[in-house]
């Protein structure tokens, strides 16, 4: 039987692991989730979209007040500069799989917190359960701790290649922080075109 992400997260607790047949059955048992006080202020349940079958899975924070409003994630300022983003390497958002840490907005868009983090890690993870991609893109600071369980510096995890529970895992900036910052531009360029490269090497060796 084929390990489980949720296998972790549920192996303390003595509960067993849910499973879910799709993104949309688990969309379904998720989208009036109420775990959190998120859900208390929420417009829309901001899931994720693009390709369920898709070799790299794009991470941000929580939505924001587009997203909020529209039910879908990186759609507005700091969305039309992820499209660009993607587009400059050659992808677009049907090509990859986009969506956030936590599900529903922060209320005036302040980091999600510790408990709002955990209730909702349990719905991200069981997207990649399914989705089962090759490469995460974490796009910014709070994305990248909290996957890769640290309080690390961006500018210590990006750069390279980083390595968790099985997924090759690409750390930049969040496009709202390179429109705040736009001389951080270069090095977000230069990540994304190692998540490129790397992303045609495992192409290529799968098809040897």
């Amino acid at each position: 039987m084929q390990e489980t992400l949720f296998d972790d997260q549920y192996s303390n607790t003595g509960q067993s692991a849910p499973a879910y047949g799709s993104l949309e059955e688990l969309y379904q048992a998720s989208r009036n989730c109420t775990r959190c006080r998120l859900s208390e202020t929420r417009t829309n349940y901001v899931f994720g979209e693009g390709n369920p079958e898709a070799r790299i899975v794009v991470i941000g924070e929580a939505p924001g007040a587009e997203e909020d409003a529209q039910g879908r994630p990186f759609v507005g300022r700091s969305g039309k500069l992820l499209d660009k983003i993607l587009e400059a390497i050659g992808f677009s958002r049907h090509d990859v799989f986009i969506c956030n840490i936590v599900k529903c907005r922060p209320p005036q868009n302040r980091n999600p917190q510790a408990d709002e983090i955990e209730h909702c890690l349990t719905w991200l993870y069981a997207q990649l359960d399914l989705i089962r991609p090759d490469i995460l893109l974490l796009l910014g600071r709070v994305a990248a701790n909290t996957i890769l369980d640290n309080n690390s510096s961006m500018g210590s995890m990006r750069g390279r290649i980083l390595k968790w529970k099985g997924y090759d895992v690409v750390v930049t900036y969040h496009p709202a922080a390179l429109l705040r910052n736009p001389n951080w531009k270069y090095n977000c360029w230069e990540d994304v075109k190692m998540l490129r490269t790397h992303y045609d090497t495992i192409c290529a060796e799968n098809h040897q």
